[in-house]
């Protein structure tokens, strides 16, 4: 099922789609929209939605895939479009398990390679959990010369070092409870270059759909437990969301392209496209799940 604009999809009456987890793709050019519908496709999720400018063209699903796949026509770059588009799936959805990423982003939670998100999700949900915090992760071409759009999966780096937290306040200044900002990676290392509030690498990127939640701009959600990183009785289970969109976007701005030559440093490392490296990285946690 296709969808000519945002209204036409807002149209749509709740329950349309079904059951099962879904999968919002945000395509804000070509690069990787086929890789990254192939990859969220792999892990489980019975509907993908494509968020697409008119003009890209969205490669079809595979003959005899389980999943479906709708296309959504908007200008996905318009400020705000993203976040519109996901609280209008959440309207959609009530009651189904979420995902949303940007053309280029690759999911990662524990275990992935041998266990489906639908497991992962009816596990967190035992834990009293609704949402999982998922950290973005920067990856980059380690040769910019031969990659000049720092996209490269077969050779693709990530920094190894160099995360940190702070607390999140609430109006009062005073900080919120189990909830931190997350920094580092290429937004840290080049932050002469990032606006302060696009520096964070936190994004609620997994959770349930239910009646009046929203996301916010600032990639949390309107419920405040939902923006926590733990339960409070024990750790809780983390993913990430690897992601060239970061290095895509210093290579494509003219006032940080020539200022960048090279994005390795000593703490840079190959990505082997596997959960359990990024586990020994810390970059994220399977809390209790074993």
């Amino acid at each position: 099922m296709d969808f000519d604009t945002l209204d036409q999809f807002d149209a749509v009456r709740p329950g349309t789609f079904g059951k099962g987890p879904a999968a919002l793709v945000i395509a804000e050019d070509r690069v990787e929209v086929s890789s990254t519908l192939e990859h969220v496709r792999s892990l489980g999720f019975r509907h993908i939605f494509v968020l697409a400018p008119p003009d890209l063209a969205v490669p079809p699903p595979p003959a005899g895939v389980k999943s479906q796949q709708h296309v959504i026509r908007a200008r996905s770059r318009a400020p705000g479009a993203a976040q519109a588009a996901v609280n209008i799936l959440i309207e959609k959805m009530p009651g189904e398990w979420l995902h949303y990423c940007y053309n280029g982003e690759y999911l990662f939670y524990p275990f992935c390679e041998d266990r489906s998100v639908g497991e992962m999700f009816t596990w967190v949900m035992e834990e009293r959990r609704f949402a999982i915090l998922t950290y973005v992760i920067d990856l980059y071409a380690p040769d910019l010369r031969l990659y000049p759009d720092a996209v490269s999966l077969d050779t693709a780096m990530l920094d190894s070092s160099g995360y940190y937290a702070e607390g999140r306040p609430d109006e009062h200044g005073n900080p919120k409870d189990r909830q931190l900002d997350f920094y580092g990676g290429l937004r840290w290392r080049f932050e002469e270059h990032v606006p302060n509030p696009k520096r964070k690498i936190d994004r609620i990127g997994l959770f349930q759909a239910r009646p009046g939640l929203r996301l916010r701009e600032d990639h949390t959600l309107n419920d405040e437990e939902l923006n926590t990183y733990a339960c409070p009785w024990h750790h809780s289970l983390t993913a990430a969301i690897c992601s060239f969109r970061v290095a895509k976007a210093l290579r494509t701005n003219p006032g940080s392209r020539y200022d960048i030559s090279d994005f390795r440093w000593h703490k840079s490392t190959p990505f082997h496209w596997s959960s359990l490296q990024l586990m020994e990285l810390g970059l994220m946690e399977p809390g209790q799940w074993f």
